[in-house]
Order: C-alpha cells, then sequence, then structure tokens
C-alpha cells in the first residue's frame, strides 16, 4: 500500500476573510476550527501515515498552546510556513518522513471534502503520479478592467476550478519544486506542470468550497450536514464544542 503523506495549508494571511478574532483555518465551524474538520478526513485513513499542518510564524506559539494537546493526540506534525504558498508546502515536504512515498496538500481551509473524492484522487494519484480534484467552470466568465467594466467575455470550454486534495508522488513534486524559481505560485499542480509531467483531473464536488469570506462559514456548515460523519477511532476526541482559538 502506498504512504501518504498529507500536508495542511494553513499559513496564509486570510486578508479577505475579514475577521479581527480569527484567520480562516481557524475560525469556528460546528463548534470545533475549521482545521480540524479537514484534519479529521485524513487523520483515520490506513493509507496516511503523517499529516503535517503549516501555519505560519506568527501563529505559530498561540496555535501550539491552543492545539498542542490535539496535535499529539492525532500524531500530527506542525511546521511553520514561508512567505509564499510553495514556500509553505516546501516546509512541509520537509517534516515528511523518509517512508513517505505520496504526498497530498490540502487547503486547511476545505473543511467539507468527502472521503469518497479524497479516495479517488489519491487512486488516481497513484497511478499517474499527479492528480487533483477540479469542478468544470459552469457560469459565464468575465474579464474585467480596473474601472470594473468587462473587456471581454471568456470561453469557459475546457476550463476547470481547482480543488484539493492536489496527490503526487513524492519524488515528483519535490523535483517541481527543486526546479520551482521565485514567484506565484497558487497551487501545486501548476508547479508540477512546468516539469511537463501531466496531471490528471479527478472530478470534485461543489460541497467541497474552500473558506474564502466569513459568510463561507454559513455555507460550510450546511455541507458539513450532508457529508458522513467523521469516524475517529481510539479514545475520545480532546475537543470539546466552543474549544476553539480566539
Amino acid at each position: 500500500m502506498p504512504r501518504f503523506g498529507v500536508i495542511l495549508a494553513a499559513a496564509g494571511q486570510s486578508s479577505r476573510f475579514q475577521d479581527a478574532n480569527y484567520k480562516k483555518p481557524f475560525a469556528p465551524l460546528a463548534g470545533r476550527p475549521v482545521w480540524l474538520h479537514s484534519a479529521e478526513k485524513f487523520i483515520d485513513r490506513d493509507d496516511v501515515k503523517q499529516v503535517v499542518v503549516v501555519v505560519s510564524p506568527e501563529d505559530r506559539q498561540s496555535f501550539v498552546e491552543k492545539f498542542g494537546a490535539s496535535l499529539a493526540f492525532m500524531g500530527i506534525t506542525l511546521a511553520e510556513g514561508g512567505t509564499q504558498r510553495a514556500d509553505s508546502v516546501r516546509k512541509g515536504l520537509e517534516k515528511l518522513t523518509d517512508d513517505i512515498d505520496m504526498v497530498a496538500i490540502h487547503d486547511a481551509a476545505r473543511p467539507c471534502i468527502a472521503t469518497a473524492w479524497i479516495d479517488r484522487v489519491f487512486a488516481a494519484g497513484v497511478r499517474t503520479g499527479a492528480a487533483i480534484l477540479a469542478i468544470p467552470v459552469v457560469g459565464t466568465l468575465k474579464r474585467v478592467a480596473a474601472d470594473h467594466t468587462i473587456t471581454e467575455t471568456v470561453d469557459r470550454t475546457g476550463l476547470w476550478e481547482a480543488q484539493t486534495p492536489q496527490v503526487f508522488a513524492r519524488d515528483l513534486l519535490t523535483r517541481a519544486f527543486a526546479a520551482h524559481q521565485e514567484g506565484q505560485a497558487t497551487d501545486e499542480a501548476s508547479v508540477v506542470e512546468r516539469l511537463g509531467h501531466p496531471v490528471t483531473v479527478v472530478q470534485g464536488s461543489p460541497i467541497n468550497l474552500k473558506i474564502t469570506c466569513r459568510e463561507d462559514l454559513k455555507l460550510a456548515e450546511q455541507a458539513l450536514k450532508a457529508l458522513p460523519p467523521a469516524k475517529l477511532g481510539g479514545p475520545a476526541h480532546p475537543f470539546a464544542d466552543g474549544d476553539l482559538w480566539r
């Protein structure tokens, strides 16, 4: 069985979330922080041998103070992120143990992920070396100028919106990051694409939404109700309702 390491990306600045108390991965959602909902989908899988949560350096102390017991309980590794997403994922890669051969990167702010979707993208990643969840673009797309006027209607044929998890053979992802130049990479697939390796798209679901603004929390709470509950083995979970990070 392939041995997966999962990197949960939680080091962003949440500039669009606009909450004075929380960054989006740490905001309360159905009684628990958003990142924990995401982590739970992976820690009980037989094929996942390690989970790494990447937080920004400025959040590390508070994160450990609030969640240290839960990190230990769930066997989660903590890493400090960098200034860009690619830097943060690279930091997560450095924390993986030598026996990990497949890597999945998942947005910590994407808590409404179902086991069936993980199964599909994991299987495609093992088969092809690189696979992501994505959904076809269904709306009409407009390119808009700085003055908020439309400059172009964009043909949506063949356009898909990338989601996570994004799954890669570890050696492929390591080579891709070694070759990656400084600059913005909004997802890991774009880094791998530059090596010329094909990335397989596995259809996801609109339910697998990424929390970006505060209003998304209301949508996510409803989406969670449509998913099967996470089943954690072992003793009772250390989080009680209301045990959140402020």
